[in-house]
Parts: structure tokens; sequence; C-alpha cells
């Protein structure tokens, strides 16, 4: 019987839109959404045991992606405003 892959995430630093292939991408991006999905459920979560580590773990995870992705939008949006404000646009 085959074992399930676990999504691993992308070192510090690295883009991971571009440093990994889509089928990683797609396998970290369903391992964020299983535990996002597992918390809205929130009944009766058992963080300390069980697939409760794992499931906060990759919660916590999606909750620091958003974040940097976040930050790379407001740094590109300030380059794009101080562009625009040179330029006379």
């Amino acid at each position: 019987m085959a074992s399930k892959t676990i999504a691993r995430h992308p070192t510090p630093g690295a883009s991971e839109d571009n440093a990994q292939d889509p089928a990683d991408r797609l396998e970290n991006t369903l391992s964020q959404l299983e535990a996002l999905l597992w918390v809205c459920h929130g009944e009766d979560i058992d963080w300390c045991s069980g697939d409760g580590p794992r499931q906060l773990d990759n919660l916590l995870w999606l909750a620091a992606e958003l974040a940097r992705k976040a930050g790379e939008l407001f740094q590109e949006s300030e380059k794009a405003r101080k562009g625009a404000s040179e330029t006379g646009g």
C-alpha cells in the first residue's frame, strides 16, 4: 500500500511559487486548505494529539505565507505608487 505524501514547508526565503513544481505547490495548498477547513469545523478539536498538531502547524504555515505575500504586495504597490508620482501619473 502506498504511503501518503506529506507536504513540506518551503525553505524560508525561497519563493515557493517559482522553486517548486506545480504538483508540490498543489500539495502544499491542499494541506493548508485542509487545515483551514479543519479549524472552521472547530468542534472538539484536540490540538495536542492525533492530527491536531499537524493541522495547527499547517494553519500557522498558511498564516505565515499569507503575511509574507501581503508584505510582498505592499512593497510592489509602494513601488508602483512612487513610480506613478515620479512620472506625474
